[in-house]
């Protein structure tokens, strides 16, 4: 954060944990950069809400960027939305929020930026005279695709963060060994466009060229296709309608030469049943699911939990969890609470260590 307030010098800054804001007030001052330090969740609040700034990038991993992108919608921002968890945990609720304060909502994820650009409209799939019959989301299929399914349980935590196509943090790196990380962009995707569960489909696509598609009732397919470089759907974003250099290489099919696409294993992929199962239940389910799902990523990372254990967690999880909607953030929070203290129990019943 030091080396980004020396190069970009802001006016203000925010810490999530109080003592390493303290540590940044003390070294800027020495460097007498005038630099305003906030600190806790509210200092993110503060920061995603200031009015100076227009557009806010909602870019914090997990359930801890909710409050955050919740807050810029708030203030009718134009808000790039890269948190997935956001939608995942408070979907109809988040969207609400967005539609009443007139915020401009961009998925900054490649798979929803690409159906972002293959819809004429945002909200197209509501509208039946506009033919969109199905999204179609790709998945890489992660480092374990190939690999056979009775040597998943001795997998590593850099075994699973080794991606084949993307660089990417470790616990989104294993979400997508997991295949979760598929299952919380269905989520998302049912509420970002307004979709039902049986209209969205997961295609197993490993070069990781095609981001995502939209088919048409007459027949018609559209895809965005490009690299799999994250500056593509920044800069979409960033600038939209317009576009710009992103300083990302042309797609050159010849030398892709083979597309290839199949069905996901949802045996060795069990976390993407989880997902669609979720969506079929109480609203306040997927904020239950998502935060399992962290308690055991955080688990596995730890060598306190074999991978193959991860959908064993979430599944007791929601089996245990009582069915209820989320009639307010108040409720998804308390949700979250208590799927993480439940998914804390398991893994001190039955987390095997690595």
């Amino acid at each position: 954060m030091l080396a980004a307030c020396r190069e970009f010098q802001p006016r203000v800054v925010a810490m999530a944990d109080p003592s390493a804001a303290a540590d940044l007030r003390t070294l800027l001052a020495a460097e007498h950069l005038p630099i305003e330090v906030l600190d806790g969740p509210e200092g993110m609040e503060t920061i995603a809400a200031d009015s100076a700034s227009p557009m806010v990038v909602a870019a914090i991993v997990g359930a801890a960027g909710l409050r955050s992108a919740l807050a810029a919608v708030q203030s009718g921002k134009r808000v790039l939305l890269a948190n997935k968890e956001a939608l995942v945990m408070s979907g109809a609720l988040f969207m609400e929020q967005v539609r009443r304060h007139g915020a401009t909502l961009l998925p900054l994820d490649s798979e929803h930026n690409a159906l972002f650009q293959c819809l004429p409209r945002p909200d197209a799939v509501a509208h039946p005279e506009l033919g969109v019959r199905q999204l179609i989301l790709t998945a890489s299929g992660g480092p374990f695709r190939a690999r056979a399914v009775e040597t998943l349980r001795e997998v590593t935590p850099d075994e699973a963060c080794a991606h084949p196509n993307w660089s990417m943090g470790r616990k989104i790196s294993v979400d997508s060994a997991t295949l979760m990380n598929k299952g919380l962009e269905v989520i998302e995707a049912r509420w970002l466009f307004d979709v039902q569960p049986d209209r969205i489909k997961v295609l197993v696509h490993p070069q990781s060229v095609v981001h995502s598609m939209v088919s048409y009732s007459d027949g018609s397919v559209l895809a965005q296709m490009g690299q799999p470089d994250m500056r593509t759907p920044i800069a979409h974003a960033l600038t939209w309608p317009e576009r710009i250099d992103a300083g990302v290489a042309p797609l050159d099919l010849a030398a892709v030469a083979t597309l290839q696409f199949e069905q996901p294993d949802l045996v060795r992929f069990p976390c993407l049943r989880l997902a669609f199962d979720v969506l079929e239940r109480a609203s306040a389910c997927p904020a239950i699911l998502n935060a399992a799902n962290e308690i055991a990523v955080e688990g596995f990372l730890a060598r306190r939990l074999r991978f193959t254990q991860i959908p064993q967690l979430i599944e007791s999880v929601l089996d245990r969890s009582e069915d209820h909607d989320a009639h307010d953030m108040d409720t998804v929070f308390a949700a979250d609470h208590r799927s993480r203290e439940m998914a804390r129990a398991w893994l001190a019943r039955h987390g095997e260590p690595l």
